[in-house]
């Protein structure tokens, strides 16, 4: 099959005929129909991710149709449309056995913890307890753009952040992950605040639900703006950056007892930023990680979706083809576009 591939770290991927994967007694075999290229993918290529054993093959949000199945797997078969979370579950540990996959003590992670979706198939493990029916409603590449940005932003609103109707939600970065987190608060009836570095950005956040925004270029006081507008602070607020200004901003303009959850990654020279460690005290101010989203709770957002209370295809701003992968890769830090871009040709 084709692939792209990298050898070392930083280094130009680039794409390669390598043997089709086998499954595992409890995995699948998909063919990729489509798969997101997310920033996790870009630091995991810039060696920020130590489960990565070079040569490797990027990819975790991904979608498409299993070609062949484990002798133990039970719940699959050949020719089901499906998805699977960025972070799947052992189903043995202690953290799986209470239902909370995404932090499985052995998890297993297309993309990071074995070879990923870059690809025109995917092998993936414990497929009976990960993998998502996709309904005929849903396209590849839809399903493709929930891939870690759209689901870990869900659980960090809903299930993380209990944003209930009314409230203010302030969002840090209108990237793919911001993007989402702004169309899934205001589907949940919230007030939604944008703070991005571009009015491009900023439009498209408009567009999607948010009420006021922020511009966050030199000289703005990001944290007196959001608390000008919430009068007070946000009740919610999300970084979906992941830098130490976006979560330091993140955490402070909160109103008391608010609520911070950190989704954008924080690793490298960036994985011990600055936390306003007094206002956490004296405000009583709560602090999450949203890190992904269990298979089961799918359900909920699928029917957000089937009803039209969420659209995800509106967070797609380009398609693209296997070949021009690598350079979308390496160009990810230049934080160019508006959107998710997705890999629909193969």
């Amino acid at each position: 099959m084709k692939a792209v591939v990298y050898e070392q770290f930083s280094a130009p991927p680039r794409i390669q005929n390598v043997p089709d994967p086998s499954p595992s007694a409890e995995g699948v075999v998909v063919k990729v129909e489509a798969t997101g290229l997310c920033r996790s993918d870009w630091h995991g290529w810039k060696g920020h991710d130590p489960d990565i054993v070079l040569p490797h093959v990027p990819g975790h949000e991904l979608a498409g149709t299993i070609v062949a199945t484990g002798r133990q797997v039970t719940r699959w078969q050949a020719g089901d449309r499906v998805t699977v979370p960025f972070v799947a579950g052992c189903g043995h540990c202690r953290e799986c056995h209470s239902g909370n996959q995404q932090v499985c003590e052995h998890q297993f992670q297309p993309g990071f913890t074995a070879w990923g979706s870059f690809a025109e198939y995917v092998a993936l493990d414990h497929a009976d307890l990960n993998l998502v029916a996709l309904p005929e409603s849903l396209d590849f590449a839809t399903a493709a753009s929930l891939g870690c940005r759209f689901v870990t932003s869900f659980r960090a609103i809903v299930d993380q952040g209990r944003v209930k109707p009314g409230e203010w939600v302030a969002v840090h970065g209108c990237g793919g992950v911001g993007l989402s987190a702004i169309m899934i608060a205001t589907a949940m009836g919230a007030n939604v605040i944008a703070i991005d570095l571009t009015k491009e950005k900023l439009d498209l956040a408009r567009a999607l639900g948010a009420v006021a925004t922020v511009e966050a270029s030199a000289g703005i006081d990001v944290v007196a703006a959001v608390r000008e507008i919430t009068d007070g602070g946000a009740h919610v607020s999300i970084d979906a950056l992941g830098h130490p200004v976006t979560c330091f901003n993140s955490i402070a303009n909160l109103r008391r007892r608010g609520r911070h959850v950190q989704i954008g990654l924080m690793l490298d020279d960036h994985a011990r930023p600055a936390i306003p460690m007094d206002k956490v005290i004296a405000h009583e101010l709560e602090i999450y990680g949203s890190h992904g989203m269990q298979a089961f709770r799918y359900d909920a957002m699928m029917a957000m979706i089937e009803t039209g209370k969420l659209t995800p295809q509106k967070l797609i701003g380009k398609h693209i083809g296997l070949d021009e992968a690598s350079d979308a890769l390496m160009t990810m830090d230049r934080f160019e576009g508006t959107g998710i871009t997705v890999i629909t040709h193969f």
